[in-house]
Protein backbone atom coordinates (compact mmCIF):
# COMPACT_ATOMS: atom_id res chain seq x y z
CA UNK A 1 0.00 0.00 0.00
CA UNK A 2 1.43 3.35 -1.08
CA UNK A 3 1.10 5.52 2.05
CA UNK A 4 3.34 8.41 3.05
CA UNK A 5 4.82 8.50 6.58
CA UNK A 6 2.33 11.25 7.51
CA UNK A 7 -0.61 9.09 6.35
CA UNK A 8 0.72 6.10 8.30
CA UNK A 9 0.99 8.18 11.50
CA UNK A 10 -2.50 9.60 10.93
CA UNK A 11 -3.90 6.07 10.68
CA UNK A 12 -2.13 5.02 13.88
CA UNK A 13 -3.51 8.04 15.74
CA UNK A 14 -6.98 6.46 15.51
CA UNK A 15 -5.84 3.48 17.56
CA UNK A 16 -2.73 4.41 19.57
CA UNK A 17 -2.60 7.53 21.72
CA UNK A 18 0.62 9.57 21.91
CA UNK A 19 3.97 7.90 21.18
CA UNK A 20 4.63 10.32 18.30
CA UNK A 21 8.33 9.51 18.11
CA UNK A 22 7.74 5.76 17.87
CA UNK A 23 5.07 6.21 15.20
CA UNK A 24 7.35 8.49 13.19
CA UNK A 25 10.32 6.11 13.22
CA UNK A 26 8.22 3.08 12.26
CA UNK A 27 6.39 5.03 9.53
CA UNK A 28 9.73 5.99 7.96
CA UNK A 29 10.98 2.40 8.19
CA UNK A 30 7.86 1.14 6.38
CA UNK A 31 8.01 3.86 3.74
CA UNK A 32 11.63 2.94 3.06
CA UNK A 33 10.46 -0.59 2.22
CA UNK A 34 8.17 0.87 -0.45
CA UNK A 35 10.97 3.12 -1.73
CA UNK A 36 13.38 0.18 -1.95
CA UNK A 37 10.98 -1.81 -4.16
CA UNK A 38 10.94 1.09 -6.65
CA UNK A 39 14.72 0.87 -7.18
CA UNK A 40 16.70 -1.18 -9.68
CA UNK A 41 17.23 -4.84 -8.56
CA UNK A 42 20.99 -4.46 -8.22
CA UNK A 43 20.54 -1.62 -5.70
CA UNK A 44 17.63 -3.27 -3.85
CA UNK A 45 19.80 -6.08 -2.48
CA UNK A 46 22.21 -3.63 -0.84
CA UNK A 47 19.54 -1.66 1.05
CA UNK A 48 18.93 -3.51 4.29
CA UNK A 49 15.94 -2.80 6.55
CA UNK A 50 16.62 -0.63 9.58
CA UNK A 51 15.45 -2.85 12.42
CA UNK A 52 13.86 -1.14 15.41
CA UNK A 53 14.23 -1.60 19.17
CA UNK A 54 11.25 -0.25 21.13
CA UNK A 55 11.80 0.40 24.83
CA UNK A 56 8.87 0.98 27.17
CA UNK A 57 6.73 -0.45 29.94
CA UNK A 58 4.00 -2.97 29.22
CA UNK A 59 0.71 -1.52 27.97
CA UNK A 60 2.08 1.68 26.40
CA UNK A 61 1.32 0.63 22.80
CA UNK A 62 4.42 -1.19 21.47
CA UNK A 63 2.62 -4.25 20.16
CA UNK A 64 -0.47 -2.33 19.08
CA UNK A 65 1.58 -0.01 16.84
CA UNK A 66 3.19 -2.95 15.02
CA UNK A 67 -0.01 -5.01 14.81
CA UNK A 68 -2.14 -2.17 13.44
CA UNK A 69 0.50 -1.25 10.85
CA UNK A 70 0.81 -4.79 9.54
CA UNK A 71 -2.97 -5.07 9.24
CA UNK A 72 -3.29 -1.73 7.48
CA UNK A 73 -0.47 -2.38 5.00
CA UNK A 74 -1.44 -6.00 4.31
CA UNK A 75 2.03 -7.22 5.30
CA UNK A 76 2.78 -10.73 6.57
CA UNK A 77 3.21 -10.25 10.33
CA UNK A 78 3.87 -12.38 13.38
CA UNK A 79 4.32 -11.48 17.02
CA UNK A 80 6.54 -13.76 19.06
CA UNK A 81 7.93 -13.70 22.62
CA UNK A 82 11.70 -14.00 22.87
CA UNK A 83 11.33 -15.75 26.24
CA UNK A 84 9.58 -18.72 24.55
CA UNK A 85 12.68 -19.72 22.59
CA UNK A 86 15.63 -21.85 23.63
CA UNK A 87 19.06 -22.16 22.09
CA UNK A 88 19.89 -25.09 19.85
CA UNK A 89 20.50 -28.18 21.98
CA UNK A 90 17.87 -27.32 24.59
CA UNK A 91 14.31 -28.66 24.58
CA UNK A 92 11.91 -26.05 23.21
CA UNK A 93 11.28 -23.93 20.13
CA UNK A 94 14.26 -22.86 18.04
CA UNK A 95 14.40 -19.27 16.77
CA UNK A 96 14.08 -20.33 13.12
CA UNK A 97 10.47 -21.31 13.86
CA UNK A 98 9.54 -17.59 13.93
CA UNK A 99 10.39 -17.41 10.22
CA UNK A 100 8.30 -20.53 9.57
CA UNK A 101 5.43 -18.88 11.47
CA UNK A 102 5.83 -15.80 9.25
CA UNK A 103 5.73 -18.03 6.15
CA UNK A 104 2.46 -19.57 7.40
CA UNK A 105 1.03 -16.08 8.03
CA UNK A 106 1.96 -15.02 4.49
CA UNK A 107 0.43 -18.18 3.00
CA UNK A 108 -2.84 -17.55 4.87
CA UNK A 109 -2.81 -13.88 3.86
CA UNK A 110 -2.37 -14.57 0.13
CA UNK A 111 -4.83 -17.46 0.23
CA UNK A 112 -7.45 -15.18 1.80
CA UNK A 113 -6.83 -12.54 -0.88
CA UNK A 114 -7.20 -15.14 -3.64
CA UNK A 115 -10.33 -16.59 -2.06
CA UNK A 116 -11.91 -13.11 -1.99
CA UNK A 117 -11.01 -12.61 -5.68
CA UNK A 118 -12.39 -16.00 -6.69
CA UNK A 119 -15.36 -16.14 -4.32
CA UNK A 120 -17.87 -16.43 -7.18
CA UNK A 121 -16.08 -19.47 -8.62
CA UNK A 122 -15.78 -21.07 -5.16
CA UNK A 123 -19.48 -20.50 -4.47
CA UNK A 124 -20.37 -21.99 -7.85
CA UNK A 125 -18.24 -25.09 -7.16
CA UNK A 126 -19.94 -25.61 -3.79
CA UNK A 127 -23.38 -25.09 -5.35
CA UNK A 128 -22.71 -27.63 -8.09
CA UNK A 129 -21.45 -30.22 -5.61
CA UNK A 130 -24.57 -29.88 -3.47
CA UNK A 131 -26.90 -29.87 -6.49
CA UNK A 132 -25.29 -33.09 -7.75
CA UNK A 133 -26.40 -34.73 -4.51
CA UNK A 134 -29.90 -33.24 -4.62
CA UNK A 135 -30.44 -33.94 -8.34
CA UNK A 136 -28.00 -36.57 -9.62
CA UNK A 137 -27.01 -36.04 -13.32
CA UNK A 138 -29.10 -37.84 -15.93
CA UNK A 139 -27.64 -40.92 -17.64
CA UNK A 140 -26.39 -40.55 -21.20
CA UNK A 141 -28.82 -41.01 -24.07
CA UNK A 142 -31.98 -39.56 -22.48
CA UNK A 143 -34.36 -37.57 -24.65
CA UNK A 144 -34.15 -33.81 -25.16
CA UNK A 145 -37.45 -33.43 -23.34
CA UNK A 146 -36.04 -35.17 -20.25
CA UNK A 147 -32.89 -33.02 -20.43
CA UNK A 148 -34.97 -29.82 -20.56
CA UNK A 149 -37.07 -30.97 -17.61
CA UNK A 150 -33.88 -31.73 -15.68
CA UNK A 151 -32.39 -28.31 -16.47
CA UNK A 152 -35.58 -26.55 -15.32
CA UNK A 153 -35.65 -28.56 -12.08
CA UNK A 154 -31.94 -27.85 -11.53
CA UNK A 155 -32.38 -24.08 -11.90
CA UNK A 156 -35.35 -24.09 -9.53
CA UNK A 157 -33.31 -26.05 -7.02
CA UNK A 158 -30.36 -23.65 -7.46
CA UNK A 159 -32.64 -20.70 -6.73
CA UNK A 160 -33.93 -22.35 -3.54
CA UNK A 161 -30.35 -23.16 -2.51
CA UNK A 162 -29.24 -19.55 -2.94
CA UNK A 163 -32.23 -18.24 -0.97
CA UNK A 164 -31.41 -20.58 1.92
CA UNK A 165 -34.70 -22.48 1.63
CA UNK A 166 -32.79 -25.79 1.66
CA UNK A 167 -30.39 -24.99 4.54
CA UNK A 168 -32.01 -27.45 6.94
CA UNK A 169 -32.23 -30.31 4.40
CA UNK A 170 -29.83 -33.24 4.91
CA UNK A 171 -27.40 -34.58 2.29
CA UNK A 172 -24.60 -37.15 2.39
CA UNK A 173 -21.15 -35.97 1.35
CA UNK A 174 -17.74 -37.57 0.93
CA UNK A 175 -15.28 -35.35 2.75
CA UNK A 176 -11.49 -35.71 2.83
CA UNK A 177 -10.32 -36.20 6.38
CA UNK A 178 -6.66 -36.07 7.31
CA UNK A 179 -5.41 -38.00 10.32
CA UNK A 180 -3.73 -34.79 11.54
CA UNK A 181 -7.01 -32.85 11.50
CA UNK A 182 -8.44 -35.08 14.24
CA UNK A 183 -5.58 -34.44 16.65
CA UNK A 184 -5.60 -30.83 17.94
CA UNK A 185 -2.66 -31.51 20.27
CA UNK A 186 -0.03 -31.79 17.55
CA UNK A 187 2.68 -29.11 17.85
CA UNK A 188 2.99 -26.36 15.19
CA UNK A 189 6.29 -27.90 14.05
CA UNK A 190 4.26 -30.73 12.49
CA UNK A 191 2.99 -28.29 9.83
CA UNK A 192 5.59 -29.46 7.31
CA UNK A 193 4.64 -33.10 7.90
CA UNK A 194 0.98 -32.25 7.28
CA UNK A 195 1.90 -30.73 3.92
CA UNK A 196 3.85 -33.84 2.91
CA UNK A 197 0.90 -36.03 3.88
CA UNK A 198 -1.44 -33.91 1.72
CA UNK A 199 0.88 -34.24 -1.28
CA UNK A 200 1.42 -38.01 -1.11
CA UNK A 201 -2.08 -38.77 0.18
CA UNK A 202 -0.96 -40.96 3.10
CA UNK A 203 -3.18 -40.72 6.16
CA UNK A 204 -5.91 -39.01 4.17
CA UNK A 205 -9.21 -40.74 3.56
CA UNK A 206 -12.67 -39.99 2.23
CA UNK A 207 -15.30 -40.07 4.95
CA UNK A 208 -19.05 -40.13 4.29
CA UNK A 209 -20.97 -37.70 6.47
CA UNK A 210 -24.62 -36.69 6.61
CA UNK A 211 -24.86 -32.94 7.02
CA UNK A 212 -27.35 -30.13 6.85
CA UNK A 213 -26.87 -28.17 3.63
CA UNK A 214 -25.84 -25.02 5.53
CA UNK A 215 -23.04 -27.06 7.19
CA UNK A 216 -22.17 -28.77 3.91
CA UNK A 217 -21.38 -25.37 2.38
CA UNK A 218 -18.70 -24.80 5.03
CA UNK A 219 -17.41 -28.36 4.77
CA UNK A 220 -16.92 -27.98 1.01
CA UNK A 221 -15.25 -24.56 1.15
CA UNK A 222 -11.76 -25.97 1.77
CA UNK A 223 -12.13 -28.51 -1.04
CA UNK A 224 -13.44 -25.78 -3.37
CA UNK A 225 -10.46 -23.52 -2.58
CA UNK A 226 -7.98 -26.29 -3.35
CA UNK A 227 -9.70 -27.01 -6.67
CA UNK A 228 -10.12 -23.39 -7.77
CA UNK A 229 -6.97 -21.71 -6.42
CA UNK A 230 -3.48 -22.18 -7.83
CA UNK A 231 -1.60 -23.20 -4.66
CA UNK A 232 1.82 -23.11 -6.33
CA UNK A 233 1.19 -19.53 -7.45
CA UNK A 234 0.04 -18.65 -3.92
CA UNK A 235 3.22 -20.16 -2.46
CA UNK A 236 5.35 -18.14 -4.89
CA UNK A 237 3.58 -14.89 -4.00
CA UNK A 238 3.76 -15.71 -0.28
CA UNK A 239 7.52 -16.29 -0.55
CA UNK A 240 7.98 -12.97 -2.33
CA UNK A 241 5.89 -11.12 0.28
CA UNK A 242 7.71 -12.72 3.23
CA UNK A 243 11.14 -11.82 1.90
CA UNK A 244 10.28 -8.23 0.94
CA UNK A 245 7.43 -7.18 3.22
CA UNK A 246 7.50 -9.56 6.21
CA UNK A 247 7.57 -8.14 9.74
CA UNK A 248 8.56 -10.11 12.83
CA UNK A 249 7.74 -8.43 16.13
CA UNK A 250 9.88 -9.89 18.91
CA UNK A 251 8.39 -9.00 22.28
CA UNK A 252 10.10 -9.47 25.66
CA UNK A 253 13.56 -9.13 24.10
CA UNK A 254 14.72 -7.87 27.51
CA UNK A 255 13.98 -11.32 28.98
CA UNK A 256 16.92 -12.82 27.04
CA UNK A 257 19.28 -9.95 27.89
CA UNK A 258 21.94 -10.95 30.42
CA UNK A 259 22.19 -8.29 33.10
CA UNK A 260 25.78 -7.49 34.04
CA UNK A 261 25.02 -8.09 37.73
CA UNK A 262 23.24 -11.40 37.14
CA UNK A 263 25.07 -14.72 37.38
CA UNK A 264 22.00 -16.96 37.04
CA UNK A 265 22.57 -20.46 35.66
CA UNK A 266 20.05 -19.65 32.93
CA UNK A 267 22.22 -16.86 31.49
CA UNK A 268 24.16 -19.06 29.05
CA UNK A 269 20.84 -20.20 27.57
CA UNK A 270 19.64 -16.60 27.27
CA UNK A 271 22.82 -15.58 25.50
CA UNK A 272 22.50 -18.67 23.32
CA UNK A 273 19.06 -17.49 22.13
CA UNK A 274 20.58 -14.14 21.19
CA UNK A 275 23.37 -15.84 19.24
CA UNK A 276 20.87 -18.09 17.45
CA UNK A 277 18.79 -15.02 16.62
CA UNK A 278 21.75 -13.12 15.18
CA UNK A 279 22.11 -14.94 11.81
CA UNK A 280 18.35 -14.69 11.17
CA UNK A 281 18.36 -10.93 11.79
CA UNK A 282 21.60 -10.47 9.83
CA UNK A 283 20.33 -12.51 6.90
CA UNK A 284 20.21 -16.26 6.38
CA UNK A 285 18.10 -18.91 4.65
CA UNK A 286 15.38 -20.78 6.54
CA UNK A 287 13.53 -23.79 5.14
CA UNK A 288 9.73 -23.37 5.32
CA UNK A 289 6.58 -24.90 3.80
CA UNK A 290 6.60 -22.24 1.03
CA UNK A 291 10.27 -22.77 0.16
CA UNK A 292 13.62 -21.42 1.33
CA UNK A 293 13.11 -17.96 2.84
CA UNK A 294 15.94 -15.41 2.73
CA UNK A 295 15.62 -13.26 5.85
CA UNK A 296 17.87 -10.42 4.63
CA UNK A 297 14.99 -7.98 4.04
CA UNK A 298 12.52 -9.04 6.73
CA UNK A 299 11.91 -6.14 9.13
CA UNK A 300 12.51 -7.05 12.77
CA UNK A 301 10.95 -4.94 15.51
CA UNK A 302 12.11 -5.92 18.99
CA UNK A 303 10.46 -4.59 22.14
CA UNK A 304 10.98 -4.82 25.86
CA UNK A 305 10.37 -3.03 29.15
CA UNK A 306 14.03 -3.36 30.25
CA UNK A 307 13.15 -2.97 33.93
CA UNK A 308 15.76 -5.47 35.19
CA UNK A 309 18.21 -5.07 32.32
CA UNK A 310 19.14 -2.48 29.71
CA UNK A 311 19.63 -2.59 25.92
CA UNK A 312 23.40 -2.64 26.39
CA UNK A 313 23.02 -6.03 28.14
CA UNK A 314 22.21 -7.58 24.76
CA UNK A 315 25.23 -9.01 22.96
CA UNK A 316 26.98 -6.26 20.92
CA UNK A 317 26.41 -7.99 17.57
CA UNK A 318 22.65 -8.10 18.16
CA UNK A 319 22.56 -4.50 19.35
CA UNK A 320 24.18 -3.49 16.07
CA UNK A 321 21.38 -5.13 14.09
CA UNK A 322 18.78 -2.84 15.71
CA UNK A 323 20.09 0.61 14.76
CA UNK A 324 16.81 2.48 15.33
CA UNK A 325 15.86 2.87 18.97
CA UNK A 326 12.82 4.56 20.38
CA UNK A 327 11.73 4.97 23.97
CA UNK A 328 7.97 5.02 24.50
CA UNK A 329 6.44 7.36 27.05
CA UNK A 330 4.66 6.19 30.19
CA UNK A 331 0.95 6.97 30.23
CA UNK A 332 -0.32 9.64 32.63
CA UNK A 333 -3.97 10.28 33.50
CA UNK A 334 -4.40 12.65 30.50
CA UNK A 335 -3.12 9.99 28.09
CA UNK A 336 -5.35 7.37 29.71
CA UNK A 337 -8.35 9.72 29.34
CA UNK A 338 -7.62 10.06 25.62
CA UNK A 339 -7.27 6.28 25.31
CA UNK A 340 -10.78 5.95 26.76
CA UNK A 341 -12.33 8.57 24.49
CA UNK A 342 -10.44 8.89 21.19
CA UNK A 343 -9.72 5.48 19.60
CA UNK A 344 -12.34 3.95 17.29
CA UNK A 345 -12.26 0.77 19.34
CA UNK A 346 -12.04 2.35 22.81
CA UNK A 347 -12.83 0.29 25.88
CA UNK A 348 -15.85 2.42 26.74
CA UNK A 349 -17.34 1.78 23.28
CA UNK A 350 -16.70 -1.93 23.69
CA UNK A 351 -18.51 -2.10 27.05
CA UNK A 352 -21.35 0.07 25.72
CA UNK A 353 -21.88 -2.30 22.79
CA UNK A 354 -21.66 -5.39 25.03
CA UNK A 355 -24.41 -4.15 27.34
CA UNK A 356 -26.50 -3.01 24.37
CA UNK A 357 -26.98 -6.73 23.62
CA UNK A 358 -28.88 -6.88 26.94
CA UNK A 359 -30.99 -3.83 25.94
CA UNK A 360 -29.11 -1.64 28.43
CA UNK A 361 -28.03 1.81 27.22
CA UNK A 362 -24.76 2.61 28.99
CA UNK A 363 -23.41 6.17 29.13
CA UNK A 364 -20.38 7.73 30.83
CA UNK A 365 -20.20 11.28 32.18
CA UNK A 366 -17.04 13.10 31.08
CA UNK A 367 -16.09 13.66 34.72
CA UNK A 368 -16.54 9.93 35.37
CA UNK A 369 -14.13 9.11 32.51
CA UNK A 370 -11.56 11.51 33.93
CA UNK A 371 -11.94 9.87 37.36
CA UNK A 372 -11.44 6.39 35.84
CA UNK A 373 -8.25 7.62 34.12
CA UNK A 374 -7.05 9.23 37.36
CA UNK A 375 -7.61 6.04 39.38
CA UNK A 376 -5.87 3.88 36.75
CA UNK A 377 -2.90 6.28 36.65
CA UNK A 378 -2.63 6.28 40.47
CA UNK A 379 -2.74 2.47 40.54
CA UNK A 380 0.07 2.34 37.96
CA UNK A 381 2.19 4.74 40.03
CA UNK A 382 1.75 2.88 43.31
CA UNK A 383 1.97 -0.66 41.94
CA UNK A 384 3.44 -2.25 38.81
CA UNK A 385 3.04 0.09 35.83
CA UNK A 386 1.04 -1.90 33.28
CA UNK A 387 0.02 1.11 31.20
CA UNK A 388 -3.34 1.10 29.43
CA UNK A 389 -3.98 -2.50 30.49
CA UNK A 390 -4.85 -1.12 33.93
CA UNK A 391 -7.98 0.40 32.38
CA UNK A 392 -9.35 -3.08 31.66
CA UNK A 393 -9.10 -4.02 35.34
CA UNK A 394 -10.53 -0.74 36.61
CA UNK A 395 -13.54 -0.68 34.26
CA UNK A 396 -14.27 -4.37 34.79
CA UNK A 397 -14.39 -3.78 38.56
CA UNK A 398 -16.49 -0.64 38.10
CA UNK A 399 -19.13 -2.37 35.94
CA UNK A 400 -19.00 -5.74 37.67
CA UNK A 401 -22.40 -5.46 39.39
CA UNK A 402 -24.11 -3.89 36.40
CA UNK A 403 -22.85 -6.65 34.09
CA UNK A 404 -24.07 -9.30 36.51
CA UNK A 405 -27.51 -7.72 36.91
CA UNK A 406 -27.82 -6.52 33.27
CA UNK A 407 -31.06 -8.42 32.65
CA UNK A 408 -32.70 -6.45 35.49
CA UNK A 409 -31.91 -3.18 33.72
CA UNK A 410 -33.23 -4.26 30.27
CA UNK A 411 -34.82 -1.35 28.43
CA UNK A 412 -33.24 1.22 30.77
CA UNK A 413 -30.51 3.82 30.36
CA UNK A 414 -27.65 3.66 32.89
CA UNK A 415 -25.32 6.64 33.42
CA UNK A 416 -21.91 6.18 35.08
CA UNK A 417 -21.14 9.30 37.15
CA UNK A 418 -18.03 10.51 38.91
CA UNK A 419 -19.69 9.75 42.25
CA UNK A 420 -20.36 6.16 41.22
CA UNK A 421 -16.71 5.71 40.20
CA UNK A 422 -15.51 7.08 43.54
CA UNK A 423 -18.00 4.96 45.46
CA UNK A 424 -17.02 1.74 43.65
CA UNK A 425 -13.26 2.26 43.46
CA UNK A 426 -12.26 4.98 45.95
CA UNK A 427 -11.78 2.68 48.96
CA UNK A 428 -9.89 0.09 46.91
CA UNK A 429 -7.36 2.65 45.63
CA UNK A 430 -6.77 4.06 49.12
CA UNK A 431 -6.16 0.58 50.55
CA UNK A 432 -2.88 -0.31 48.80
CA UNK A 433 -2.81 -3.92 50.02
CA UNK A 434 -6.32 -4.50 48.68
CA UNK A 435 -5.54 -2.68 45.43
CA UNK A 436 -2.62 -5.05 44.70
CA UNK A 437 -5.06 -7.96 44.49
CA UNK A 438 -8.03 -6.24 42.83
CA UNK A 439 -6.57 -3.57 40.52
Amino acid sequence: MNLTPKEIVKFLDDYVIGQKNAKKIIAIALRNRYRRMKLAPEIQDDIMPKNILMIGSTGVGKTEIARRLAKMMGFPFVKVEASKYTEVGFVGRDVESMVRDLANAAMNLIKKEQQDKNQDKIDEYIENKILEKLLPPLPKGVSDEKQNEYKNSLEKMREKLRKGDLDESMIELEISQNMFDTNPNLPPEMGAMQDIVKVIGVGSKKVKKELKIKDAKNALSSEASEKILDLESIKGEALKRVENEGIIFIDEIDKVAVSSGNSSRQDPSKEGVQRDLLPIVEGSVVQTKIGNVKTDHILFIAAGAFHLSKPSDLIPELQGRFPLRVELDSLDDKALYEILTRPKNSLLKQYTELLKTESVELKFDDEAIKEIAKIASKANEEMQDIGARRLHTVIEKLLEDLSFEADSYAGQSFVVSKEMVQEKLGDIVENKDLARYIL
